[in-house]
């Protein structure tokens, strides 16, 4: 799967972390399954449970219900490091829009 270059990956590098929160961030109020985030990140079973850990340990998910022993996942909004990362795409979004990028030009 070939992922779309979004400003999170622009500014922070395509890595498996990266991409495990893009796929959080674009999916913001989404559930999913490991499973799925990981199809949807285009990462390997391996490289997507390396990472997993470190989405956990900062507080970036949260769980949203369970279906057998299938557990479905969501950004936590509420947590302060989710907060900041938000605040920051949107910085980002506010950076490198169109009619941002054309008043720098001139």
């Amino acid at each position: 799967m070939t992922m779309k270059e979004s400003n999170t990956i622009k500014f922070f590098g395509d890595s498996p972390f990266t991409r495990i929160l893009d796929v959080l961030v674009d999916n913001i109020g989404e559930s999913y399954s490991k499973k799925e985030m990981q199809e949807l990140a285009g990462l390997s079973k391996g490289a997507f449970f390396m990472h997993w850990p470190k989405v956990e340990e900062l507080g970036l998910v949260k769980i949203t219900k369970t279906i057998g022993r299938t557990k479905l996942y969501t950004l936590d909004r509420n947590s302060q490091f989710t907060k900041d990362i938000l605040k920051f795409e949107m910085r980002m979004i506010e950076e490198t829009s169109p009619k941002k990028m054309a008043a720098a030009s001139n």
